[in-house]
């Protein structure tokens, strides 16, 4: 039997076969200065420009070592697409919402039915077939995008979501059912141009802004049919000390989550997950261990990730702009002395 290429290897974790080697990559954003000075891609152009994009994008890959490929490097394609005002990112600065369209009413709110010719949702499209083209079927490609609950944030505004999730909880169930059908709409248009796999990435869900009631009760539903309405794996990331969620996470019919370093009890959750049948990723601190930490503090980071069985070994959440390349390669050098 031949040996698995990276791609192969990446599906055989979710399908549940055995790998030779826990595959290394990001499911987040990564776009980091140095990639984009050695690639001749950066930031802000490369948030935009299909080309710019899927090369940085395939740098990740060829100057890394990661055996993924991510894209975009923003979560805001969605929130754009759909009437928030952005602004526009920098070389070290990731595009942001600056303002929804429904801060005070969600009067009118629904998805455009020309939804995936708006924005930059074409030129995403577009990435797909470069990033193809270029690499053929040896890489994974990983498309990630705004989930429901930062979507409805973006449209909204942090204030008046939390505010609304005590005083007007049907304003918000209405609200999120808008923002699930567009992540189904965005996320199965990134599926059939040939996407491996979608990252669901919700920041706002983490228990550190909603309450575990609150996301039992608002959100787990709608990620239950966000994952029902894609038409491929999907994976969701939820930012900061996910603990008390996780089992609602693994229950929601996604085929992976992805964690963070916050995350208090790392072996709970990954025998939660593998008890649900689902992939977990993670979970090397990128706040500190990636972004200021030596080579072989993020080799040490990633064996204790390892020895908790997390399934694909990534960086925790997105990279910041200024983490150096030697410890994305570290990432990689850690998994095949861990796998040797």
């Amino acid at each position: 039997m031949e040996d698995p290429n990276f791609k192969d290897r990446l599906l055989h974790i979710f399908t549940g076969k055995q790998v030779d080697k826990v595959p290394v990559g990001s499911f987040t954003t990564s776009p980091v200065v140095e990639l984009m000075d050695m690639c001749g891609a950066a930031r802000p152009e490369a948030d935009h420009d299909s080309k710019k994009m899927a090369l940085l994008a395939i740098s990740q890959h060829e100057i890394a070592g990661f055996e993924t490929i991510r894209f975009p490097f923003d979560c805001t394609v969605l929130g754009e697409a759909m009437g928030c005002e952005i602004q526009t990112g920098t070389k070290e600065r990731t595009t942001a919402i600056i303002s929804g369209p429904f801060k005070d009413s969600i009067e009118g709110l629904e998805v455009p039915d020309d939804l995936l010719d708006r924005g930059r949702i074409p030129s995403m499209l577009k990435v797909v077939d470069i990033i193809r083209d270029t690499v053929g079927d040896e890489l994974p490609i990983i498309a990630g995008f705004e989930g429901p609950t930062d979507l409805a944030v973006y449209l909204s505004d942090l204030k008046s979501f939390l505010l609304w999730t005590i005083k007007d909880r049907e304003r918000v169930e209405q609200l999120l059912d808008v923002c699930t059908y567009a992540c189904i709409e965005l996320g199965n248009a990134y599926l059939q141009q040939g996407v491996d796999v979608v990252c669901v990435a919700d920041a706002v869900a983490s228990p550190e802004l909603v309450q575990p009631y609150d996301f039992e009760e608002l959100i787990k539903p709608r990620y239950s049919r966000l994952a029902r309405g894609l038409n491929g794996l999907s994976v969701l990331h939820v930012c900061g000390k996910a603990d008390p969620i996780i089992s609602h996470m693994t229950e929601c019919g996604f085929d992976g989550i992805s964690i963070e370093e916050s995350i208090q009890y790392l072996n709970t959750a990954v025998e939660i997950a593998h008890k649900n049948n689902k992939v977990i990723i993670g979970n090397v601190s990128t706040s500190v261990t990636m972004f200021s930490g030596t080579p072989q503090q993020v080799k040490e980071e990633a064996f204790k990730s390892l020895d908790a069985g997390v399934d694909i070994l990534a960086p925790g959440c997105g990279l910041a702009p200024q983490t150096p390349i030697r410890n994305l390669k570290a990432l990689v050098e850690a998994r095949n002395e861990y796998c040797a």
